[in-house]
């Protein structure tokens, strides 16, 4: 099916993209990917909107990605959407027993309707179904968008703490004698904190992180009364034509005020022994998980273990490419890879096995995947990291934080980047208006 397509020049850009999110509020089904004006390597887009369901697939686990590759097939449009990382029940014989408060479906994608395309002051417009002079008026709609009345939400929140520090650290040593015993080299431990009969306005929370932090690959998802909010810096996997770039992040420390000091922060983290080691770890991993789809020998490392400075952090992120053969389905690559090895560990079922037993709190969308597909086959998806997940219906707000576990962590410190992780998520929640 053919989309209509036409393209805006806008002076203000900045206000126009506040415009158009706070437009899209109208529709159930809304997906938002902001890249935050980072200028980074192999970016499609500064930003894209996907709004109205045209069509969709929503489904658990259990044959996920045959189900994805057969409606991607079928579809042949922009499909966006997400992979839970629960999907990787469908790659192994795993299981996922603990608690969700959440309850969002394990898999699901969309063809948008309305599709809005921002690179630099050029907004493109691909309608599908479109009625008479349906893209001016929305355009005209759009402009006029700052003088809608946002919703405010009643803040009383207060966050609870899934799993305490003492037995965080039991758990930590749990997983350093699997180690120790040659079950793993290293594992990502996650912990939820979460807040009950508690009610926010998304979109202002969403605009606060995210101006906090700024990062390449924020979300705003909404789906009826389901939201992730999310400021992931995170690039999981991108397709473009026959190459595959996957960009894992393993590697944080705290931005600091002080220009040397800062500048010194970063510096040691680029040499930390521990932290290139977990980097390295993961890189490895993700060779293997290339090498599945790609062509023989072209698997290469582009960029190993350099920083990258973002708002509130740095982090050590490498850059791991492969071509593939045009025959190659998208889908094939997305569950070649799935799930992201930086929220995972090596070897990765059995890390994945583990840490299903020592976490308390179903993932779900959390260490999961947002992004989307084009008609060509090409893709680009984030890992939800950073993020806020609110299920308006049962009141009930969830935001995770995980670290990389390996033979040099320290329980005491592991727990400490933890919180490091989950400031900029606390601070919006019991500050939002």
């Amino acid at each position: 099916m053919q989309r209509t397509k036409q393209s805006f020049t806008v002076d203000n850009i900045e206000n126009f993209k506040e415009q158009l999110l706070l437009w899209a509020q109208q529709f159930e089904t809304a997906i938002w990917l902001d890249s935050n004006n980072y200028k980074q390597q192999y970016s499609s887009f500064d930003c894209i909107l996907a709004v109205e369901e045209f069509t969709s697939i929503k489904t658990d686990y259990f044959n996920a990605f045959d189900k994805l590759e057969e409606y991607q097939s079928t579809t042949k449009d922009y499909i966006f959407g997400y992979i839970s990382y629960d999907v990787k029940n469908d790659v192994e014989q795993l299981s996922s027993n603990n608690f969700d408060g959440l309850d969002f479906a394990d898999l699901y994608f969309f063809q948008p309707q309305k599709l809005f395309f921002i690179k630099g002051n050029t907004v493109e417009f691909h309608y599908l179904r479109m009625v008479d002079d349906e893209i001016e008026s929305d355009f005209e709609a759009i402009q006029k968008s700052e003088n809608l009345t946002i919703k405010k939400s009643e803040n009383d929140i207060k966050i609870k703490l899934r799993i305490h520090k003492d037995e965080y650290h039991q758990k930590v040593n749990k997983l350093l004698h699997h180690i120790k015993i040659g079950d793993l080299y290293e594992a990502n431990f996650c912990q939820e904190f979460y807040a009950e009969n508690s009610t926010i306005n998304p979109l202002e929370v969403y605009k606060d992180l995210n101006k906090i932090s700024e990062p390449p690959f924020a979300v705003f998802l909404k789906m009826e009364h389901q939201y992730l909010l999310s400021a992931s810096p995170e690039r999981y996997i991108k397709k473009e034509g026959n190459k595959i770039i996957s960009q894992p992040i393993k590697g944080t420390a705290k931005r600091l005020r002080s220009k040397i000091d800062d500048e010194k922060i970063a510096s040691d983290l680029s040499r930390d022994i521990k932290e290139r080691s977990e980097n390295v770890m993961i890189v490895d991993l993700v060779r293997n998980d290339l090498s599945k789809s790609a062509k023989k020998g072209s698997v290469k490392v582009e960029e190993l273990c350099k920083v990258y400075s973002f708002k509130q952090v740095h982090q050590m992120i490498s850059t791991v490419v492969a071509e593939i053969e045009e025959t190659t389905h998208p889908v094939t690559i997305l569950k070649d890879t799935f799930p992201m090895g930086s929220m995972t560990g090596a070897p990765k079922f059995a890390a994945m096995k583990i840490i299903e037993k020592l976490e308390e709190t179903k993932r779900g969308l959390y260490s999961g995947t947002v992004g989307y597909i084009t008609p060509e086959g090409d893709f680009d998806f984030n890992v939800v990291i950073r993020s806020i997940l609110y299920n308006e219906e049962k009141k009930y707000i969830s935001y995770s934080v995980g670290g990389a576990i390996t033979a040099k962590s320290i329980p005491e410190k592991e727990y400490e980047e933890c919180l490091l992780k989950a400031k900029a998520m606390r601070y919006v929640l019991l500050n939002s208006k």
